[in-house]
């Protein structure tokens, strides 16, 4: 995607809004502006196309539908690709004030669940092969997914007598497994659960046929099933 600049007024007519509207959303921080030298407001292309998008929405349609690789600005083909885009996050996530003291941690469990997707499906991708990541400093949100074999399938090689989608996520945030591949599958979630329930965060995690939705608000997890069948992971982190 062309990542070109547009004017305050450019802007507003691509959205569809007043140029007073884009001045309170900059000063709030809704939609910060690009200043250049002599204090003119600039926006980015690649930033109002993410901020009209829904990106949990377009993590969710790429997971559900016939397999293909996802747009350029949202593929992580590779773990260094995602490590990079990762540094991108943390940068975005350093000038968000009322985060200052925990922002590491949201970093880090974003880097625990897509460290998850690459470590646990090596080799073994069904389809495409990397995952989905997108975030939205503006709208507080931070979206994942990965088609990959899916948290029953990964815990069954060591726990057999696992019955469901809701019980492997269970087993895979609450339940301490053998350090060995591919049996690590799920520590790390354990530490994710940690982190959410002691910070303003909320998470909901999706694979298979069930939900975990896990708020600070709450201080519990919550598991359901789902109509809908979700092949690998799906993520959506807010904070």
């Amino acid at each position: 995607m062309n990542d070109k600049e547009l004017t305050i007024g450019e802007t507003a007519k691509y959205l569809g809004v007043s140029i007073d509207t884009l001045r309170r959303w900059d000063k709030s921080g809704k939609l910060p502006a690009r200043k250049s030298a002599g204090g003119h407001r600039y926006y980015s292309l690649l930033d109002l196309e993410l901020f009209k998008q829904d990106i949990f929405a377009l993590a969710t349609r790429w997971l559900i539908e016939t397999p293909k690789e996802p747009d350029t600005e949202f593929y992580c083909p590779t773990s260094i690709e995602f490590k990079g885009r990762l540094s991108k996050l943390q940068t975005s996530l350093e000038g968000v004030e009322d985060i200052n003291n925990y922002y590491p941690l949201i970093v880090a469990i974003v880097g625990e669940i897509g460290n998850n997707s690459f470590d646990h499906n090596l080799g073994n991708w069904p389809d495409i092969s990397g995952i989905f990541f997108s975030f939205d400093v503006n709208k507080r949100q931070i979206a994942l997914a990965d088609r990959g074999q899916g948290v029953l399938r990964t815990l069954k090689r060591v726990k057999p007598e696992i019955k469901n989608d809701a019980e492997a996520l269970h087993t895979a945030f609450t339940e301490v497994i053998s350090g060995r591949a591919p049996e690590a599958r799920g520590n790390g979630l354990k530490f994710v659960l940690e982190v959410v329930l002691n910070r303003d965060i909320e998470l909901d995690f999706y694979s298979g046929q069930a939900k975990v939705n896990v708020s600070n608000n709450a201080l519990e997890m919550k598991i359901n099933n789902t109509e809908r069948y979700y092949s690998g992971c799906l993520a959506l982190i807010r904070f």
